[in-house]
């Protein structure tokens, strides 16, 4: 058995392990692959867009439908970059397949078999109605359940089913995006609004779950606490990572997550309209109380441009909290969790670096890059068109994550998981203590009667 089965098979009995680090884990370990592989499209879409030599767009479904045809938008141009995408992508993860020990042969075609239902994933997605509610993630899981679930997923197929390595890639490529230039934007006042309540709030579901409600799979319970207090899908990936949460845990949070994302999405704005919070409260609320960022966008705009810059703003400042939760979950779990609190069994430096998602590292090594070298190198739009080029590797990634989600989830797993109902319940009550506590966040220092208001003109 190879030492990170080891490593799984030890974690997955609550046994903490006594592996050590070694130089060859930084070109064996899936940790440290996703992150030279997030930093080579990384680089090479900076290059890209810096000097203008070449294009490095990838593949993108616009929204076809009310009006507008899938068929007008697939040309020349279309095809080259979804060949683009599987050929970057594609060899990529190959390489570092090969490099973890696993056969080309066996990967490459199961690649390519898993990339075509991503490209089923991404056209349904973007359908008009259907893009205007539902996100890419559940059409992935949707499509990965009704193959795992019917017909069954062949033997061929499965080399590819790697979630986490796709989830780790594109959590590195994100990192380049969060740019700490957000939090001098509003300043002290999305600080108070985004990281005090975000903590308070992942505290209590912790406590609500399992000692209130007494649900046994500390793993989930943490990552359905920050999808419901950071950024969903996002929040999902990280910390479902850093706890070492199943496969199951991550496909019933995210569906959680994005049913209630959806009726939030649409009923709040509504809500805050009826109430008069105004623009800059209500765009603060919603950018903290919304899992998703896209639907915060969505929600922020359907109150005004004041709402969505604040909405935007505060979600972004929040977004900032993924790697350091991730990172404060993986040593919680490793010294506390999975030691069973066991106070005679100490956990050395070591174990400790061990046990931390060295992905979380490249995270926050690429968002320093991006905050305080490409910007004040290259200039903010700059370094937005170079987002710009790596959104699209990093969804296609997530996509490749969610679908594989899918393909491994079975439905009597998932219904084990309820509980009686408790995960819905754990999320109801911490989404609305969420809202409740946001609130008064957002009332005490954007209401204008305890401090000036801030200017938001970006």
């Amino acid at each position: 058995m190879s030492s990170q089965r080891k490593a799984e098979a030890a974690t997955s009995e609550n046994i903490v392990t006594t592996e050590t680090s070694s130089l060859s884990d930084l070109w064996k370990k899936e940790d440290w692959l996703a992150v030279w592989i997030g930093f080579i499209i990384i680089a090479v879409g900076a290059v890209a867009v810096i000097t203008g030599a070449f294009d490095f767009n990838a593949a993108k479904f616009s929204t076809w439908g009310h009006g507008t045809s899938f068929f007008e938008q697939v040309n020349a141009g279309f095809f080259g970059k979804l060949i683009l995408t599987v050929a970057v992508l594609g060899v990529l993860f190959t390489v570092g397949n090969h490099l973890k020990g696993l056969s080309v042969k066996k990967y490459l075609p199961a690649f390519l078999g898993l990339f075509l239902l991503a490209v089923l994933v991404r056209f349904i997605s973007a359908e008009y109605t259907l893009n205007r509610w539902l996100e890419w993630a559940f059409f992935a899981i949707l499509i990965g359940i009704l193959v795992s679930n019917t017909i069954g997923v062949p033997a061929w197929l499965k080399p590819a089913i790697q979630t986490e390595f796709y989830i780790k890639v594109g959590l590195m490529i994100m990192g380049f995006s969060v740019l700490f230039s957000n939090i001098v934007n509003f300043g002290l006042y999305g600080l108070g609004i985004a990281w005090i309540v975000t903590p308070i709030v992942i505290l209590f579901m912790w406590w609500f779950g399992t000692r209130v409600l007494k649900i046994d799979n500390k793993s989930f319970v943490i990552t359905l606490a920050t999808a419901t207090s950071v950024c969903g899908t996002s929040a999902v990936i990280a910390v479902g990572a850093a706890s070492k949460a199943k496969k199951n845990d991550l496909s019933l949070t995210v569906s959680i997550s994005i049913i209630f994302t959806v009726l939030m999405m649409v009923f709040e704005p509504v809500l805050i309209r009826v109430t008069g919070l105004g623009e800059l409260m209500g765009g603060a609320l919603i950018g903290g109380t919304v899992d998703s960022t896209g639907a915060v966008t969505v929600a922020g705009t359907a109150l005004g441009e004041t709402a969505q810059t604040a909405a935007v703003l505060v979600k972004s400042i929040q977004n900032i909290l993924i790697g350091f939760i991730a990172f404060a979950v993986a040593v919680f779990f490793a010294t506390k969790v999975e030691n069973n609190g066991e106070s005679s069994r100490k956990i050395g430096v070591s174990e400790i670096w061990y046990r931390l998602p060295k992905f979380i590292l490249g995270f926050f090594a690429a968002s320093l890059i991006a905050s305080f070298i490409a910007v004040p190198a290259f200039g903010k739009e700059t370094v937005s068109s170079i987002n710009r080029v790596l959104d699209q590797y990093k969804n296609w990634a997530f996509v490749l994550a969610f679908t594989s989600i899918g393909l491994e989830t079975n439905f009597r797993e998932i219904k084990e998981q309820f509980q009686g109902g408790k995960p819905l319940t754990l999320y109801v009550v911490g989404q609305l203590f969420n809202i409740v506590l946001t609130f008064a966040a957002v009332y005490l220092l954007l209401s204008g009667k305890f401090f000036p208001l801030p200017n938001l003109a970006l």
